[in-house]
């Protein structure tokens, strides 16, 4: 398969509680984990003193698989930076085992299950876009392009 092509694929993640909080701009993120597609777990709060941008896609969305390999790209030059970047793909998007050659090509860590917020979107993709203090900066549907990246992401990382 080729990379492009793998990047297509995606992981289907597992509904959150209904005691889940949103994300809204101005305010600080709500308490999350994330269980990788290797089975770590981690939370939005281990990743304090990042800037960490959570994308919500499916694999049947065609602006998802042009905007997930830019973000790939993207995380590859700036994570040195500080810039951490989640791949969450919604429902109705291939099987797990469908996806071993994603997870190979991907830099971005990609989820398996995310506990502690709505894990339905109003569309795909969605953005959500945490500064290094923890508050939600960017929370909108729509794919990002690399003007928008770094619109958003760049004076975030200047940030102390």
């Amino acid at each position: 398969m080729k990379p492009r092509i793998a990047l297509a694929a995606a992981l289907t993640i597992v509904a959150a509680p209904a005691a889940a909080k949103t994300f809204k701009v101005g305010q600080p993120a709500p308490a999350v984990e994330l269980t990788l597609i290797d089975g770590t777990k981690t939370t939005l709060a281990d990743h304090k003193g990042e800037v960490i941008l959570l994308n919500f896609w499916a694999t049947w969305c065609v602006p998802c698989r042009a905007e997930l390999p830019l973000l790939d790209s993207y995380y590859r030059r700036l994570k040195q930076h500080g810039l951490q970047v989640f791949a969450i793909t919604t429902e109705g998007s291939v099987p797990l085992y469908q996806m071993k050659a994603l997870f190979a090509a991907m830099a971005i860590p990609s989820v398996r299950r995310v506990k502690g917020m709505p894990v339905e979107m109003p569309a795909v993709p969605t953005n959500y876009i945490i500064d290094r203090a923890g508050v939600v900066r960017y929370a909108q549907a729509g794919a990002l392009d690399l003007d928008g990246l770094n619109r958003e992401i760049v004076p975030l990382l200047k940030e102390p």
